[in-house]
Formats: C-alpha cells, structure tokens, sequence
C-alpha cells in the first residue's frame, strides 16, 4: 500500500515540478506503470505455493483500519492562511487546480512597481523576494511565481485527495495517512517484537490524543510516521532478512522523504547507523538500496536548492550556527562510522565483537539520559524551561510514567535480539535524543507534540508493549494464565487511560463550519473583482481568510503590507486598479487605516460568526473548546465623495467602525453599548475636524479593572500633540480634552484624517485573575466625538 502511494506521489511531485500535473494525467500514469510491471514480471505476479494460508490474524489490520475510521474523522476544517496546516492544505489545492509546485500568479505580476510596496515590499533576500500571503513567497514579482513554504510530498497527497472528492478529498489527506501510519507502525513492530506487541502498539497508537488530534489537522508529521516506518521495514526485509526486492524500495523511500521535512534527516541517519552496525557483522548494504537512495536524494537536493531555496535556507542556517562542540561530536559520530565500516573489512572478528557491545551501550545510555532528563535537567543559562523539560511535558502528560518504563524495560528485553532489526532501534533512539535534547518548536500543546508523534510515540509504544506482553516484572511463582491475565491487563489499563483522554478531541473539528462561511463569502464576489485584504499588521485575524479566498476559490486578492498604508500611494493603485477590474474591494475586521479624502468606501456587507478552536496553552494541556470569532466588512473603493462640513464627527465604536480604528480589540456589546477595547497604543481616524473645533470627548470604562492590575490611565494626542491624560473610572462617562485653536486649525488643514492616539495603561485577565483572556487590553472605548 505505501509503495502504491508512494510511487503516486512521486508522480505527482514530478508532473507538477514542470508544470504538468493533473489528476487524470496521475491516472494514466498509474496505469501505465501497472501495466509496465505486469509487462516485466511477464504474469508472474503471484506468491503462488510459497505464500501462507490466510490464518485469522489478517483480521489486526483490518481492525487497525476500522480503529482508524471511527477515530480520525471527519478532518478539520483548517483552510485558512497563518499556520502550517493552511499552508500545506492551500499548497495541495494548488497542486491540484494549477499543476504546479511553482505557481505563476496572475495578481501578483500584474502589479504596478510603483505600487508593489503597498502589498509586498522586497525583504532583500536572495532566496525569495517577499511574501505573497503567509507560507508562500513570492520569487519574482514581474512574473508572479509564488511557492509554498514547505516541502511538497504531504501536498501532493493532498491534491490526490482534492482529485478525488473535492475539498472534502483534501481535507481527509491526512486521517489516510495516520491509518497507513497504524499499519506501518503494526508491521513494523510484529517484525521486530512479535504480533501481539505489534498490535497493542498500534491499538495504543490510535487510542492516545495527540495521534487523534494530528490525524483530524493537516500536518506532515502523520506522513513521516507512515514513510518511515515503512521504508525501515523494507530495510529491514532487505538487509536482515535478504530480500533483495526491498532494497531499492528501502532507499526509494527514504530519498522520498526528503520531498517532506529537514527532520527526515534523522530517520536516515538511523538507518545509516543501522547499516553501518550491520557491517561490523559482515553485512553490507545493498548496491541497488544505494543507488535508489543517491539517485531520489539527489533529485531532492536539485528541488530544495531550486524552487525550495527559501525552506533550504533554515537548515542550512541551523548547521552554520551549530556550537563548536556540537559540530566536533557531530564529525567525530561520522568519522567513527566510516573508520568503523573499513575496519570490519580488515579485522572481521574484532569489529564483530564491538558490534555485540552496542546494544548494551545503547541501553545503558538511553536510560542514564532518561533518568537525566526526567529528575535532574532544568532550566539554567541558556537552556530553555521546554527544552529542559521535554522528557518530563512527555511523560507526565502525554505518555505516563509507568509506560515510560515499561519502555526503557522493552528496549532492555530487544536488545538481545538488537540485530534483527537494528535500524528500527537506533532511529528510535536518535529521534528520541535529537527531539528531548532540544524541542526547537513553541511550546504550545498540541502543537509542541508534533515533535513526538512520527517516531518517539510509537517507537515508546513498541518498546512498552514488548516488556508488558514479555511480562518481565511479573512473578513467576504465580501461575501461566494469570501471568497472561496481568500482561494483557496492563495494555488495557493504559489503553483505557488514552482512551479517556483523547476522548474531548474525538468529536472535536476544529473550525468547524468555517468553509461555508468562506464559500459564502466567495460567492460575494466576482471573478472579476479585485479584493485588498487588511494587513497582517493588526489586531484582527481577517487577513487569513485572503489565502483560501485566492488559492481555493480562485479570488483576485492583495494584502496590504501595512496597518497604515501610504494613502497616495494607494490612490494611485486604485486608479489603475478600476481599468482592470470591475469592482474594487476591501475585506478587514477594524485595525486599517485607510480613510482618506482622496477615494472614498462604501459599505457592502459585514459579517461576525464563530468557530470552534481548541485550547492551545503554554506549557500546559489543552483543556476545552473555545470559540475563535471572525467579524470584518466588505467595502467598495468608490470616487472621492464631498464631506458634509456642517456634520460633527461622531463615532460610535463597535457599530461600524471598521474603517476608523487601528489596533483596538475586536467589537463587543456591554451594558447595551458596543465598544473595543483599546491596547498599549490605539488609533482613531478622525475624518471630520474644522478649524472651529476646540474638544474631543470620549465614552470610556476601566471595564471592572481590579486594583491588581493598577490604574487605567489614558493620554490622548492629536496629530502627534498631547492633549491631556485622565485616569478612568468604572462605567461609561465622558472625558473631555480641549483641542488648542492652531492645532485645530492645523488639522483641517491636512488631506488625510486627523489622528487621534490614545495610549494607555494595559492589563492581561489571564495573568492577572487565571482568566481564559489572554489579551492585553486597556480601556473600553464607546464613542468619539468632535465639538
């Protein structure tokens, strides 16, 4: 089955490398090579005689896969920009409606240069130019080739998803691979521990919450975990087993990976270290798992210093800044295996004896760094508090500690038979030392478990099912089937335990309703609308909706580069923006400060809807849903419009307010008022001021402040000049600010809005009181007029 998806993927990495691919170009490929292998096995494609009788154990994993249909659907409905699982949802979709990796962007070439800073000025890098939305970069502006940040075998499984059902293909790319993951995991597991510890492996592996959270959220993670295991099976049917058809599969596999993340690194270097241990032995590695390994890792490399220069760039940054000590024990692991392979040509029996040492020292050092890790690591100097606790965040809230040891007790018991399979063990162990040494990810849950789940997780689970089913601590006094009865007793005790607390997440979707709603607002415009989407720069999160808007429902959309934008400069743009398009649009949620005398908005639709959005805290289990809120405005840039000169300004904010205020919370309704609340710094447009005027009030509310947080004063400033501070009470009242005569006259003068900044004091409810509100939020603000 991996090999099938393999080959598939390959397919379509190749096609959409030169701009080719399609779904039934896929399928006419597939079908060729189905009848190429039937051409050169001439028929022959039976196991005939010398296969086993279908025994009932071929129903493990069928069940594995019933296991994984019940806990890994429906997928998340995470299409939107901002994070990994958009980008690698949109870069799949684009695969599949463009047939490219490279994708040439219409919008973006079109773009005058007078007005390419307005939406992606030049970083002044090398390998990209700037970025189009986040997670894609643009390469070159004048002809609009865009790439996605990451690596492109996960989409390309994503894009056979979207050829096969659509959006809902797409989205289902991923609970596919976690149950491929299963198997390979099963598989490879029975070949090294036994059936049975093959099994509660992967039952244990489809029970645990971070397996069903990441089977339900795109990420590339669940296909490393599939690959890998499968291509360290191969190696082992190959290199142990001496099936000399695995060879190649091994290293086409491995080189494959290179198509998915940098960290697939360490996976070969398992298997490098497994082969380099099967060498001391006499073994040698394969010629055809060579050549199949250089040639697709040579393809590789050609793709990730070629269009995917810009994701090359972290890496390569990673080894030149590595410290002098990690450098010199990392050339020494080299030169130690190289030394290693030519000795056993010329002292075999020597190198034979070293080679039965290994497992020992394995063992013996796996657990020191365990017991190091778990009791006496912590945060000093340098040493980051999740780096320094990875072992234990692992232990204590996602694997157990009495697992933990069964596991260390496992990789003990497989020792002996270490030679098996050795490559299995020493990537579980060079993951596992690499991933606790240093976490290098945010440690938000679930997003910091990514590290664990495509080796480290199930590789503990292995171990810990070999040691439970072994039943090495159980007494031997006691009699044959309760000794059973206890083995199998602890398996279903920690299953029962994963099953528990996995048990919010599996009816969980995660945002949930949100694709009608972007299909609603797709349907809002046309094909040939333009729409400038608020900047990335604020306070709101609308922005991410630009992404799917542009890569799935094929919008034309800009992002403004900037909250506050050169308002000439845009003027300009829409001028010649409305010889191109029919409409020009605007989408944000209030953080922008776009009003200007030069052009004028007009109000199309507004919208406010929720989604669901599990918990993400720091250092810490996520713990229930929380409800992530979407509200913007969709205008139209429209000829400058006269302003009424005899109409004083007044604003009411949180009703229609989105053009006028820059980094203010989002709108909310208290005390029948709407209000946003202010941050550390706040803008409002003030886009009627005349020389007559001399005061500014505004409607303010310390919003219940609790003498913790301290005072909530506020300093106002008009056009850059103080206007005065107050300290503000509980509930609504006017506080009034005189406007100096030649500061007035000043800003009436000007062409652009006045502005008006409020700075203020803030406070944090999470910190503060152990609220769900992490925002740092100043003062309520209700209304803003002119006199």
């Amino acid at each position: 089955m991996i090999l099938s998806v393999a080959v598939s993927l390959a397919i379509v990495l190749g096609l959409a490398i030169f701009d080719r691919y399609s779904f039934q170009r896929l399928l006419l490929a597939d079908t060729l090579v189905i009848g190429l292998s039937a051409a050169v096995a001439r028929g022959r494609l039976r196991f005939g005689p010398a296969v086993r009788p279908v025994t009932w154990t071929a129903l493990l994993p069928v069940a594995i896969v019933l296991i994984g249909l019940w806990r890994f659907f429906p997928s998340s409905e995470y299409i939107i920009g901002g994070k990994d699982p958009g980008t690698y949802m949109n870069e799949g979709v684009q695969i599949a409606q463009r047939g490219a990796i490279v994708l040439r962007d219409p919008v973006v070439a079109s773009v005058p240069p007078f007005a390419r800073n307005l939406f992606f000025p030049s970083y002044g890098r090398t390998d990209y130019h700037s970025l189009r939305f986040m997670g894609f970069f643009i390469q070159d502006p004048e002809t609009g080739s865009v790439v996605g940040q990451f690596p492109h075998l996960f989409p390309a499984s994503i894009a056979i998803g979207y050829g096969v059902d659509g959006l809902t293909g797409a989205r289902s790319a991923v609970g596919v691979w976690a149950i491929l993951g299963l198997l390979a995991v099963y598989f490879a597991a029975t070949r090294l521990a036994g059936r049975a510890a093959g099994a509660a492996a992967a039952m244990l592996l489809s029970l645990h919450v971070i397996t069903v959270w990441f089977a339900k959220y795109p990420n590339a993670e669940m296909t490393m975990q599939a690959v890998l295991f499968a291509a360290l099976l191969a190696n082992a049917r190959a290199h142990v087993d001496d099936d000399p058809f695995f060879a190649p599969v091994a290293g086409f596999l491995l080189g494959l990976l290179l198509f998915l993340r940098f960290d697939v690194v360490l996976g070969i270097v398992g298997v490098a270290a497994g082969l380099v241990l099967e060498a001391l032995r006499g073994r040698r590695a394969r010629g055809s798992f060579i050549v199949a390994f250089v040639v697709v890792a040579a393809a590789a490399s050609i793709y990730l210093l070629g269009p995917m220069r810009a994701y090359a760039s972290a890496p390569i940054l990673f080894f030149r800044t590595l410290p002098l000590w990690e450098c010199v024990a990392l050339a020494a692991i080299v030169v130690a295996g190289v030394a290693a392979v030519a000795l056993s040509w010329r002292v075999p029996a020597a190198m034979t004896q070293i080679a039965g040492w290994v497992p020992v020292g394995i063992v013996v050092g796996t657990s020191l760094l365990a017991v190091y890790a778990l009791f006496f690591r912590h945060q000093v100097g340098k040493l980051a508090e999740h780096d320094a606790s990875a072992l234990r965040t692992f232990t204590y809230l996602y694997l157990t500690l009495p697992v933990l040891i069964a596991a260390l007790i496992g990789l003990a018991l497989l020792a002996r038979r270490f030679f098996r399979d050795p490559a299995l063990i020493s990537t579980i162990v060079i993951f596992s030392t690499f991933v606790f040494y240093k976490i290098r990810i945010v440690p938000y849950h679930f997003w910091m478990t990514r590290r664990f789940l495509p080796v480290i997780l199930p590789g503990a689970l292995i171990f810990a099912s070999a040691a439970a089913l072994t039943g090495v601590a159980i007494p031997r006094t006691l009699s044959g089937k309760i000794r059973a009865a206890l083995r199998v007793l602890f398996i279903l005790l920690v299953a029962a335990y994963y099953l528990r607390v996995s048990r919010p997440v599996i009816d969980h979707v995660e945002y949930a309703g949100l694709i009608p709603k972007l299909e609603q607002l797709a349907r809002t415009i046309r094909d040939d609308d333009l729409v400038v989407a608020e900047s990335r720069d604020t306070n709101s999160d609308i922005h991410v909706l630009a992404l799917p808007l542009a890569y799935i429902y094929a919008r034309n959309v800009l992002v403004l580069y900037q909250a506050r934008p050169d308002k000439a400069a845009l003027a300009s743009f829409l001028e010649w923006a409305r010889t191109r398009y029919r409409r020009v649009l605007f989408i944000g949620g209030g953080g922008t400060d776009l009003l200007s005398h030069r052009y004028g908005l007009r109000p199309i639709a507004s919208e406010r809807f929720q989604v669901p959005e599990y918990d993400a805290p720091l250092n810490a289990f996520p713990r229930f849903v929380r409800q992530k809120e979407f509200e913007y405005g969709l205008y139209e840039f429209t000829a400058a419009e006269p302003l009424d000169q005899d109409a004083p300004f007044d604003l009411d904010v949180g009703l229609g307010d989105d053009l006028y205020v820059v980094r203010f919370h989002a709108k909310e309704v208290s005390e029948g008022r709407t209000f946003r609340w202010t941050g550390a710094t706040s803008y409002v447009s003030v886009t009627h001021l005349l020389p007559s005027n001399h005061e500014i009030t505004l409607w303010l509310n310390d919003g219940g402040r609790p003498p913790a947080a301290g005072p909530a004063r506020i300093t106002v400033f008009l056009q850059g000049q103080m206007l005065g501070s107050a300290l503000i009470e509980r509930g609504f009242r006017p506080y009034a600010f005189a406007i100096p005569g030649d500061l007035a006259a000043r800003a009436a003068a000007s062409d652009d809005p006045a502005e008006l900044r409020l700075v203020t004091s803030t406070w944090n409810p999470h910190q503060v009181l152990g609220t769900s509100d992490d925002r740092n939020v100043g003062v309520m603000v209700d209304r803003v007029a002119v006199r």
